[in-house]
């Protein structure tokens, strides 16, 4: 069965699409607003901090609960919370308006785990156990909204400032009645089955191959949302307007779009390991020409490439820790989005006070050594299975 042709994964697809195009507004937001209310890197670094974590910390609790009772709230309340925040923020005065949009971000957090976790069962259902590619399609229509959020969202501001941005709602509100009136989860596993009982222990928690793990996480998102939450302040000081650094910085997240499904289709047939490395490695080169670049085509066409090959091994991710708790797969999938977003939001405080202390440029020099290490990393992982885990 084509996933297309499922309904509930389509609309679930749609809405991670209306979720992620509005939190692509935040880094062109700052970008925009830099000037009228005096934001520095570092305090840009912060705020996106703290939208990162709200946005990810209530994650597992979201996931926690949405495996024990129905998920359909989490995913359509979602939306319709973070929505509503949004628009409020863009009539919202001063600073005051940074604080209504990090407020929002507990949409998001409600709304990842529960979709994450649905697309992934689709998949075991209905593409014979195919789920990294069910996940990475899934995350396709994320990263599109990434792609698609600043392209549009750039030169709305610039034609007609915040209020502009309202336009986005054109898409958001279809998406949000549509899932509403179709979501019909897929059954869950049982309880009994393994990784979802109270007596389970993981036996990876206790072994030096978590650690590893998470440190390849940490240092890939600290990288990947780095370069989002920067890369249109770098354009911007480089004096161009926000019809110029919105489009660049929605290729960033496009490129993440289909190097995303591509290193999830990928992964299925030749192994995390090494879709995971290859792909980081060859990340180094767009990002360190990021450092050098000067004119718009070469910045569109660099961050294009950084985007896909580092975006390439985010379904690898989320799967691996689904395969260590099949029974929970709304908490694993909400306790590994929780780390992603919060490892890339320490990163964007500590590259807000690298970039005030050297400069933009040297930031993305330092950001390849961080991709570099974060492929070395990536030969720790497992090729077709994660962790396993040991009932006691």
């Amino acid at each position: 069965m084509s996933m297309f042709r499922d309904r509930t994964f389509t609309a679930t697809g749609l809405a991670h699409l209306s979720v992620d195009i509005l939190n692509s507004q935040v880094a062109i937001l700052l970008a925009f607003l830099s000037g009228p209310l005096h934001l520095t890197n570092a305090l840009i670094g912060i705020v996106s901090t703290l939208y990162s974590l709200g946005g990810s910390l209530s994650q597992p609790l979201f996931g926690w609960i949405s495996d024990r009772r129905s998920a359909k709230p989490f995913a359509v309340g979602g939306v319709v919370w973070m929505a509503a925040c949004f628009a409020i923020a863009l009539f919202t005065p001063g600073r005051w308006a940074l604080v209504v949009l990090i407020i929002g971000a507990l949409g998001s957090a409600a709304f990842h785990p529960v979709g994450a976790a649905e697309a992934t069962r689709r998949g075991q259902y209905h593409l014979a156990k195919m789920e990294t590619t069910a996940a990475s399609i899934f995350f396709f229509f994320g990263q599109g909204g990434l792609f698609l959020g600043p392209l549009v969202g750039g030169p709305l501001l610039d034609r007609w400032g915040k209020p502009g941005l309202l336009l986005l709602f054109l898409v958001v509100l279809p998406s949000t009645i549509y899932l509403q009136h179709v979501w019909r989860p897929e059954p869950r596993p049982s309880q009994n089955t393994p990784g979802s009982g109270t007596g389970l222990r993981m036996a990876w928690l206790a072994s030096p191959g978590i650690g590893v793990f998470i440190l390849f996480i940490f240092l890939r998102s600290w990288t990947q949302m780095s370069v989002s939450a920067f890369l249109p302040k770098h354009i911007s000081d480089l004096g161009y307007h926000p019809n110029v650094f919105g489009p660049i910085a929605g290729l960033f997240m496009g490129g993440s779009a289909i190097g995303g499904v591509a290193g999830g289709w990928l992964a299925d047939r030749f192994g995390n390991r090494i879709v995971a490395f290859w792909t980081l490695i060859l990340a180094i080169f767009p990002l360190g020409g990021l450092a050098f670049a000067h004119e718009p085509i070469t910045f569109a066409i660099l961050s294009f490439w950084a985007g896909a090959l580092i975006g390439a091994s985010h379904s690898i991710i989320i799967v691996l820790a689904q395969r260590m708790l099949p029974g929970q797969m709304g908490a694993a999938s909400g306790l590994v989005l929780r780390f992603t977003f919060a490892s890339g939001s320490i990163g964007n405080l500590v590259s807000g006070l690298i970039a005030d202390w050297l400069d933009l440029p040297r930031l993305f020099l330092l950001l390849a050594c961080l991709c570099s290490t974060s492929a070395l990393l990536a030969l720790t992982l497992k090729r077709k299975t994660a962790p396993q885990i040991v009932q006691v």
